[in-house]
């Protein structure tokens, strides 16, 4: 359960070197609908399988939710393991929401979020999964219009619930990393564009949904693509004070689902 992954998240000891060059591995853009089985390792990166809404496919022809599977956890994982002590798996896996499995990890993410869809039933389960101990963390999505579509459910999971600024000095950026500067993670069209932003989405933002006690259950992203920096890490045209950044904002991401 949750809260018994949250509570064993205290014994982590976390970031022990720089940034490395990361696995690669080949990708298939559509996986079978079976998802594969987690194993037991103690931090599993579970990414969440929604219907789409409006345009059902994103970039390269793949469901909106697929974007940067499996590359993108890969890459993380490997990351993860060697900069911190932190037992994780090998690769990623993912979930629909009424999966009765959701319940078992701590850690969701959700990418493209501005053209994600949920039905009343799905939205009431992911509010349980959060007020329960869970954390979402959703990337990858950019402008007012996305923004517009990622609000609208939003709304329906916690109608009562403000979207806020996580400030600079909020726990979440300084669990293992002090991350005071603020720094715009652009996906991999800035390698030819020079552009590090999409749309009219100009400014990043970190906002995000907090719980009574003040716990962040929602981590949001935006006008940012954490997943492209941690996928393409050893592109050598990609900055590397994007994917160092990238890597650290989720290793922090991590550590404080697991210990919150």
């Amino acid at each position: 359960m949750i809260l018994t992954l949250a509570s064993r998240g205290a014994r982590l000891v976390a970031a022990l070197a720089l940034l490395g060059a990361a696995l690669s591995a080949d990708s298939s853009s559509q996986p079978e609908m079976a998802s594969p089985a987690p194993g037991n390792a103690e931090f599993q990166f579970v990414r969440l399988a929604y219907t789409s809404s409006g345009l059902q496919f994103g970039f390269g022809g793949s469901e909106r939710w697929l974007t940067d599977w499996p590359d993108a956890e890969r890459y993380l994982l490997s990351g993860v393991r060697r900069l911190t002590r932190i037992d994780t798996a090998q690769d990623g896996t993912y979930l629909k929401i009424m999966d009765d499995r959701l319940f078992d990890y701590p850690w969701l993410y959700a990418v493209e979020v501005g053209g994600w869809s949920l039905s009343e039933m799905e939205a009431a389960r992911l509010r349980d999964y959060l007020l329960r101990g869970g954390f979402l963390m959703v990337d990858d999505f950019h402008g007012s219009l996305e923004w517009a579509g990622f609000v609208e459910v939003m709304r329906r999971v916690f109608p009562d619930r403000t979207i806020v600024d996580v400030p600079t000095d909020d726990p979440i950026f300084h669990v293992a990393y002090d991350l005071n500067e603020r720094t715009q993670i652009p996906g991999i069209q800035f390698v030819y564009s020079g552009v590090p932003y999409e749309r009219d989405g100009f400014e990043p933002h970190w906002r995000g949904i907090y719980d009574d006690e003040g716990r962040l259950m929602v981590m949001i992203n935006f006008n940012m693509d954490l997943g492209d920096a941690w996928e393409h890490a050893d592109v050598p045209e990609y900055a590397l004070q994007y994917t160092t950044r990238a890597y650290q904002y989720a290793i922090n991401y991590i550590l404080y689902a697991m210990t919150h």
